[in-house]
């Protein structure tokens, strides 16, 4: 608990009233773990149909993180699926990829999951996404900015819902162990070290540079780094070289802020080698294919525990 701390905190209006951005972006640069702490009112936000005014403090995890152009930080929710409080899952199995920036802003991308085939009615309308379908009213604190994909197997939409607070909460137990190049040139640290950690039973999270780079065809990204925690490792003892495979976590064009449009965003897994070398695995949202890259990235090695 001691090592969790509140780097940032916005009001409704989303004006900073503690910490401040800089905290929140230092806390990522070292792969801080970030959770999100919001509040709002049942009748407002989950149900707007109902008398249920309770108030609701949400906390969320968002296990990807971004640091974009070394000084703005957005972050996803990666193993989520859509729930209808207080009891069930939503309607339709899919992912829910919702996106937080530092200011505020937020965003949803929503691949199903349900096979529904060519025929199904893809996507939601914003109406619906929002409140406003059935006889739900509209969401008074739901401000709408723009949707994608609505007829797709990936509607994506871009938004601001006026918590009453938000709160950016970061754990920063992380201790690098090893940065190298994209060739694999080591800047500090040793695979070693990160060999003996992992045998020793830690975590191990990665840093790496650039990875959105080819995500649909375009080169030249703003710089960024992603953070995501590892599951396996794999020291290669004679070769000294560790293996990583990835959490799952979503690729997205980087931009200040960060939103979803169409076509600028996949998610998969990413096999990571101190050597420089990242193969990835990535699905496409509308069509659920998915395509192999083997590429060469500038990685940070970070442990815990």
């Amino acid at each position: 608990m001691s090592s969790t701390k509140c780097v940032l905190a916005l009001d409704m209006n989303r004006s900073i009233i503690e910490g401040s951005e800089d905290r929140l972006c230092a806390a990522i640069r070292n792969a801080a773990d970030l959770r999100i702490y919001t509040e709002f009112r049942h009748n407002e936000h989950i149900d707007t149909s109902s008398d249920n005014n309770q108030l609701i403090r949400e906390v969320s995890d968002f296990p990807a993180t971004y640091l974009i152009d070394d000084k703005w930080v957005a972050a996803m929710m990666t193993l989520r699926q859509p729930v209808t409080l207080p009891d069930r899952f939503g309607e339709r199995p899919s992912m829910s990829f919702f996106m937080y920036n530092q200011n505020g802003l937020q965003s949803i991308a929503r691949p199903f999951l349900d096979g529904a085939g060519e025929d199904a009615a893809w996507g939601e309308p914003p109406a619906e996404m929002f409140g406003g379908g059935g006889e739900q009213k509209p969401m008074r604190y739901m401000h709408y900015i723009d949707s994608y994909g609505e007829n797709t197997n990936a509607p994506a939409s871009n938004f601001v819902y006026d918590f009453y607070s938000y709160r950016f909460l970061a754990n920063d137990g992380w201790t690098e162990v090893l940065a190298h190049d994209a060739e694999g040139n080591v800047l500090h640290g040793s695979a070693k070290a990160l060999e003996e950690a992992s045998a020793a039973g830690c975590d191990i999270k990665v840093g790496i540079d650039g990875i959105c780079e080819g995500l649909f065809g375009v080169q030249g990204m703003l710089k960024h780094e992603l953070f995501i925690q590892t599951g396996p490792h794999y020291y290669y003892t004679e070769a000294g070289f560790m293996v990583a495979e990835t959490r799952p976590f979503v690729r997205v064009m980087p931009s200040i802020p960060m939103q979803y449009h169409e076509r600028n965003w996949d998610f998969g897994w990413a096999i990571v080698r101190s050597d420089g070398h990242v193969a990835g695995l990535w699905y496409d949202p509308y069509t659920l294919k998915y395509h192999r890259t083997y590429t060469k990235h500038a990685v940070r090695w970070f442990v815990k525990g």
